[in-house]
């Protein structure tokens, strides 16, 4: 990272962790935003960050506390959007990452966003159900002073689920005297959801794979592909791809790795993750114990889906994929980036391949204000033809630069945050 950068107080340089590999990607765009990269630091400093304790009481009768996170990256182009992630590792600088890459996301497929993130320091595996309600309940009130349908609307994201959208959004209005629908996206149908909402990050993944893939003179039929991560983004990702003709050769999630040369059958797989929680055990593949043979499989689309700095120098020159689609928000370190650049690797960044799930949300929250709802064929369509022409707007910057899809991305993102916080001004 560059010694130019003043860490916060509350991070150290030895310590930056993801927070430090935005910072980078801000470098690397910095010299391609004209006279805009005068406002340049408001990129590198979020607008708001709260941490909160999250006390509840255990089924036992014990209390237990869990350091809670809710960070406001960016507001200038709209109120936050942004997801909460319950997960044992999540750490203050990560919150901050993610919430500046949906800052860049939201840009990027111009939706009119801001970026914020959440987070639980929890294994939500160690919690009953009721205490997972109490957790979820407890954080949405000590964030209320905070979110709402015009300042910041949470989704789901990793451990997070239409469930916990559900109880956020009715903690939020009970706080508030009425029901506010909009608080949050990604909620059941039943409570104003999207149809749609659930599949729309792995569809927006294989919407601009195949867009990747006919640039790059890939048929998508036959195509070989492997998944890291089968959750609500690598398993609807799988499913579509696997529909288009193409093999699913390699699936890794955080227990196992399977991998068939013929591929594997990915309806069987879901099915058997539906009821036994992992890949492990599957009997239609080979059980690799070996979890950086992964990197080494035989493909030409690797669709990492589960988090962040997964691809590193450590395994970015065994990768033998034509094109990566970053599903997982920031799975490439820069120095990845660099070696995957110099092999010829189309890298679909992040900010473009996941952008499906804030794209629908956004339809979400239009719907709930208006209380008219679309079909889902409508969702759909409208979703496609969003991330066609945000892949094809970015494709066409990087040609003309001569940069990669990220600095591309990066720039189109980055231009369109900073004209919006010079046209505001600065107040007072």
């Amino acid at each position: 990272m560059s010694t130019q950068h003043e860490v916060p107080s509350y991070l150290t340089q030895k310590e930056i962790g993801p927070w430090g590999v935005y910072l980078e990607q801000i470098d690397r765009v910095t010299p391609y935003l004209g006279t805009l990269a005068r406002w340049v630091e408001t990129l590198k400093r979020p607008k708001r960050i709260l941490v909160v304790d999250v006390p509840i009481e255990r089924d036992d009768g014990s209390i237990a506390h869990f350091e809670g996170y809710r960070v406001q990256h960016n507001t200038s182009r709209g109120p936050g959007k942004g997801g909460v992630r319950f997960h044992q590792d999540v750490t203050l600088s990560e919150v901050m990452a993610l919430s500046a890459w949906m800052t860049v996301k939201n840009a990027a497929v111009n939706v009119p966003y801001g970026g914020a993130k959440g987070g639980i320091r929890v294994d939500p595996k160690t919690l009953s159900i009721g205490e997972l309600q109490r957790m979820t309940r407890r954080y949405t009130s000590e964030i209320n002073i905070i979110i709402g349908p015009n300042k910041d609307i949470p989704a789901p994201d990793v451990n997070t689920n239409e469930q916990i959208m559900a109880w956020m959004m009715d903690t939020y209005s009970m706080n508030q005297g009425s029901t506010a629908s909009g608080v949050v996206t990604g909620k059941p149908i039943s409570l104003g959801g999207s149809l749609g909402r659930r599949e729309a990050t792995g569809r927006g993944v294989y919407v601009v794979g195949c867009e990747a893939a006919a640039k790059r003179g890939l048929d998508i039929n036959g195509a070989k592909v492997a998944v890291q991560g089968f959750g609500n983004v690598g398993g609807i990702a799988a499913r579509l791809f696997a529909e288009a003709g193409a093999k699913v050769v390699a699936v890794q999630d955080h227990i196992s790795t399977i991998v068939s040369d013929s591929g594997i059958d990915v309806a069987a797989l879901q099915a058997h993750v539906a009821q036994h929680g992992s890949v492990a055990g599957f009997s239609g593949g080979d059980t690799v114990n070996d979890r950086s043979r992964f990197w080494e499989v035989d493909c030409d689309i690797l669709i990492p889906a589960a988090l962040e700095q997964q691809i590193t120098e450590a395994n970015a020159n065994k990768i033998r994929a034509k094109i990566i689609l970053e599903g997982a928000n920031g799975p490439t370190t820069p120095a990845a980036d660099d070696i995957l650049h110099d092999k010829g690797v189309l890298v679909v960044p992040d900010v473009i391949a996941n952008a499906g799930g804030v794209t629908v949300s956004y339809f979400e929250w239009v719907q709930d204000f208006s209380s008219f709802f679309w079909t889902e064929d409508e969702i759909n369509q409208r979703l496609t033809r969003i991330m066609r022409e945000a892949f094809g707007a970015v494709w066409t910057l990087a040609q003309e630069k001569n940069v990669s899809l990220r600095t591309a991305a990066f720039i189109v993102a980055c231009t369109r945050v900073l004209q919006a916080r010079e046209m505001r001004g600065l107040y007072p």
